[in-house]
């Protein structure tokens, strides 16, 4: 084929369509699709200043069951900032780091829901970041760019869908802030949405009010909707035919098996609904159900028996009982004010708490709430003990930590142990929940780390983590603000759509099964005062801020709670000293002239004091040190031995020193680390010293007296200014004769020379 008529065919290589929208400040965003990437099932671009994110899909064949498997990878390449990744290995790292997973779950959280239900087609999302702003984060750009290459794609998407960061800088909303607002932000946010509705926010506060997050929350969808609106301009350009899903579950043998399962069932259901059980008996008892249900002849005689068995009918009446199992909760939820534990609406399950758990650690706590049980600890460190980090902004450290493991066996369950993406992500909740509320570096010199050990779950697990989180640390001496507390708020609705109406209840800490068969799970925490972090998954359309609003509230009232159990059962405020076991940290500053003193050549003097001390020592380019001893009295030794090595003489002072050399005119003594002094040979003794040997050696301690310091910085010693004054002679007694003789002699010259 000859280049025109290839040209002919399939036109332009490059042949890119844009849409852009303009941000109330006046920055842009572009939309783009057709340069890169076309072999993608889906390829889209998002590009604001010098960020260039770029999002493709591709899609496999349908799988069985009703999982459906979608898959967000999110990279940061180290180019993008034009820098070469760290370590010995210069290719990016094959595993994601945390960040990268967090921004991950951000883009994965919103488009999921928009995929039809029942949808089982394998689906692969890629979002990367070829270029990157020195100004802001581009992390949020990747749910547009995502959003836009499906939308492109054959794939069923139900809507676009975009994304923005908000934050509240002297008491003002700025969308897609910069770094530099975000670091002075009083709120922190990203919220997703829809052109008519907000399906996801996360994000970090100091103790803001619920009438400011629902503000910022509403100033970023006012620039989700434009956004959409792009996306959809240019899918209506450019996108390829959707595919055409085939109906499941349809035929006659479905709809008698609708009838028969709900005539088998329903009663012993309702029963079971009603019988204010936790999930420790539910789960089997909703098991032994569907199990008795599958023995039953009347579902036999649809499903068929032994070899004659059809395993997608079977599969069918497993999913028709859940069903059931959803509307038989839901229906008393909404009908009677009542759940599945009995609790009503508003009610917190039963609250336990013990501190000081484990005998070796700093501080220790079990929250115990239902049937969810945290184990947190808290432990101290040294500066370096920090996490050294890398990021398209460079290289950095964090002095605070918290971690979240959910082990198999806290949900009675076998499976390998690892690290998913949804224990990076609840431990990340928790801790920037926390974060707010902590000392700063400069007040409180430690390295925090926080491990939550999820020994029980049903439901709310990361809030949990954070109760359990702000307890270990009071318990470990540390001076939080205020106390933080969490919850877990859900919703049930209807109609299944806010905007269809009908009765809507919302339920303040919610189990496992209640998250998972309910519109929403939207997580809160914070202080007395306000909030610190929230995460909000919304799975109806159309929620207006006025739910919002009675869900923070009734969030604030069941936080209050949760406080105020913490206080009764564990802590109201900080224990007021740091625990015994933790090390003890000193902070001090020494010129940075003096640096290489302390140091010393090839490390020996910082080596030979971290020896003798026992103390860990770390001081950076600007003087600051940071020393973790293993005791008080150890750091006292430390801090006195850096203070040694960093003195200037003092004029009028007194030094104990020893003489490193001798010259004929005098003595140079030692009287700091690395610094001498000179004692001039009339400054040795109260009279005239003929060799300076025959006063001091070598080696030998004196006590000298610093005269001063000249303009060269020469130090002026004296062994005579400390020498106590000359008595004068005592007249001799008449009575004895010799004496009396020896008089007039002694005192002749003395006579004749005042003479």
């Amino acid at each position: 084929m000859s280049i025109d008529a290839y040209h002919q065919k399939y036109g332009k290589m490059l042949d890119p369509k844009e849409v852009s929208v303009t941000l109330p400040d006046g920055r842009v965003i572009t939309f783009e699709t057709g340069r890169i990437a076309k072999q993608a099932r889906g390829a889209a671009v998002a590009k604001m200043g010098d960020a260039f994110v770029l999002s493709t899909v591709c899609y496999g064949e349908e799988k069985e069951g009703d999982f459906f498997p979608l898959t967000v990878e999110y990279r940061e390449k180290a180019y993008a900032a034009g820098r070469l990744p760290g370590g010995y290995n210069k290719r990016e790292a094959g595993r994601p780091s945390d960040e990268e997973t967090l921004s991950a779950r951000i883009i994965d959280r919103p488009i999921r829901p928009m995929f039809p239900e029942n949808f089982t087609r394998e689906v692969q999302v890629i979002v990367q970041v070829l270029s990157a702003d020195r100004k802001f984060a581009p992390d949020v750009l990747g749910v547009s760019a995502a959003s836009l290459s499906i939308g492109l794609s054959e794939l069923p998407f139900e809507q676009q869908v975009a994304a923005v960061r908000v934050a509240v800088v002297d008491g003002q909303n700025v969308v897609m802030p910069t770094y530099e607002q975000m670091a002075c932000a009083d709120l922190d946010l990203v919220v997703a949405g829809t052109e008519d509705s907000v399906c996801m926010v996360e994000g970090g506060a100091y103790e803001v009010s619920e009438d400011t997050m629902i503000n910022a929350i509403l100033a970023g969808h006012e620039a989700i909707k434009l956004m959409c609106k792009a996306q959809q301009e240019l899918v209506d350009r450019c996108a390829k035919p959707k595919m055409e899903l085939k109906p499941q579950h349809v035929g006659e043998a479905h709809e008698k098996l609708l009838a028969t399962v709900k005539e088998v069932v329903w009663d012993e259901l309702n029963k079971d609904v009603h019988s204010n059980m936790v999930k420790t008996d539910f789960y089997p008892a909703m098991a032994d159900l569907c199990a008795k249900m599958l023995e039953d002849e009347r579902i036999l005689a649809i499903i068929g028996k032994d070899e004659e068995q059809d395993p997608a009918l079977v599969a069918d009446a497993k999913a028709i009982f859940s069903d059931y199992e959803r509307t038989a909760m839901r229906e008393m939820i909404l009908n009677e004010d009542v759940r599945l534990d009995g609790r009503t609406t508003t009610e917190v399950r039963p609250i336990e708490i013990e501190l000081g758990v484990l005998p070796s650690a700093h501080g220790s706590a079990i929250f115990q709430r239902g049937e969810t049980q945290g184990l947190v600890v808290c432990t101290l460190g040294s500066k370096a003990d920090e996490q050294r980090y890398e990021s398209l902004q460079g290289e950095g450290s964090k002095s605070y930590m918290l971690h979240y493991n959910f082990p198999p066996y806290c949900v009675g369950e076998c499976k390998r142990l690892g690290m998913s993406r949804r224990e990076i992500g609840h431990g990340h909740l928790a801790e920037r929940s926390l974060a707010a509320v902590l000392p700063l570096p400069e007040d409180f010199p430690y390295t925090i780390r926080v491990v939550s050990e999820i020994q029980e779950s049903n439901g709310s697990s990361s809030m949990a983590s954070v109760c359990g989180g702000c307890l270990s640390l009071m318990d470990a001496g540390v001076p939080i603000k205020a106390p933080v507390a969490g919850v877990a708020m859900g919703l049930i609705s209807e109609k299944g759509s806010v905007k269809e109406g009908g009765k809507i209840k919302i339920l303040t800490d919610i189990t496992g099964t209640e998250d998972h068969l309910g519109d929403m799970d939207f997580k809160v925490t914070g202080t007395a005062e306000g909030i610190t972090a929230f995460q909000m998954d919304i799975k109806i359309r159309g929620i207006t801020p006025e739910l919002m609003r009675e869900a923070l509230e009734q969030a604030r009232q069941g936080r209050l709670h949760i406080l105020g159990k913490m206080a009764e059962l564990g802590l109201a405020a900080p224990r007021p000293k740091v625990s015994e076991k933790a090390p003890t940290m000193i902070k001090m500053r020494i010129p940075t002239n003096k640096i290489r003193d302390v140091i010393g050549s090839g490390g020996s003097v910082i080596k030979g004091m971290q020896s003798q001390t026992g103390c860990t020592i770390n001081i950076d380019d600007d003087g600051n040190i940071d020393i973790a001893a293993p005791s008080g009295k150890a750091a006292a030794v430390c801090r006195r031995m850096i203070e040694e090595l960093t003195a200037e003489p003092e004029p009028g002072r007194k030094y104990k020193g020893k003489v490193k050399t001798i010259q004929p005119f005098g003595a140079f003594v030692e009287i700091l680390p690395g610094r001498d002094g000179l004692v001039h040979i009339s400054e040795l003794a109260d009279h005239r010293v003929e060799k300076v040997e025959d006063v001091v050696h070598v080696g030998d301690e004196v006590e000298v007296l610093c005269l001063g310091v000249d303009p060269k910085g020469k130090v002026k010693l004296s062994m005579k200014a400390l020498l106590p004054p000359k008595a004068a002679p005592a007249e001799a007694p008449a009575a004895e004769a010799p004496a009396a003789e020896a008089a007039p002699e002694a005192a002749a010259p003395e006579a004749q020379t005042e003479g």
